[in-house]
């Protein structure tokens, strides 16, 4: 019988995670220039690994790869978030109506409760960081039990872009108690089996997030200008 062994992780691997970090992070800032020696300097390995994670990050949106300039951090655009958000509730809305459709018990909602149930701790405790963790794991779990892998797939590849321009708005934004309800109500569709309320609450529930975000992003834009 032989022995499961991890996979070892590349550097290109290691790059793309330790860049995105440092995107997330505010340490690459936004419209910051950076040419691929210096990023290989501060990660301690070779430009090829480099040039391979910042062309992964620039397919996901979040460098510019520009000849003889290095690697551009791209800033959070609202147009981009406005298009990224319309793309998103819908496949969400389709997930929490296949998820109702689905007729799952409560302890197969577990994980779905939880999310709620950290999001409202850590709304109390007015812990904005927990509060963002509590949120996505919500909304990755409701895309799972959608049952859509494509979706899936769809939502992660927007995933980055969504978190880092939420990053960028967290604290500037209304404490979000309203949309620990929408996750309520959401579960509570899915529990007693309503795909037309789940699909509703959660369309309604990201729209207003959207208009949330794109509208604090011009605001920052505007206070740059």
């Amino acid at each position: 019988m032989t022995s499961k062994t991890a996979k070892p992780v590349s550097n290109a691997q290691r790059a793309v995670q330790q860049l995105r970090e440092m995107v997330f992070s505010g340490e690459l800032p936004a419209g910051s220039d950076h040419l691929e020696t210096e990023l290989a300097e501060r990660l301690g390995m070779s430009r090829t690994p480099v040039r391979e994670a910042a062309l992964l990050l620039e397919s996901q949106g979040l460098v510019e790869m520009r000849p003889r300039k290095g690697v551009r951090i791209l800033p959070v655009s609202a147009t981009d978030m406005r298009e990224i958000y319309d793309v998103l509730t819908e496949l969400e809305s389709l997930a929490a109506e296949r998820a109702a459709e689905a007729d799952y018990s409560e302890p197969q909602l577990t994980e779905l409760a939880a999310a709620i149930d950290d999001m409202d701790r850590a709304i109390a405790d007015e812990d904005l960081e927990a509060w963002a963790e509590a949120d996505e794991r919500f909304h990755v779990e409701l895309v799972r039990l959608g049952g859509n892998s494509r979706v899936q797939m769809i939502v992660a590849m927007m995933g980055d872009q969504v978190r880092r321009a939420k990053a960028s708005t967290l604290f500037v934004r209304p404490l979000p108690v309203q949309s620990n309800e929408d996750h309520r109500q959401v579960y509570a569709a899915i529990l007693a089996g309503d795909p037309a309320k789940a699909r509703r609450v959660h369309r309604d529930h990201r729209r207003h997030a959207r208009d949330v975000l794109t509208e604090l992003l011009d605001r920052m834009r505007l206070r740059t200008l």
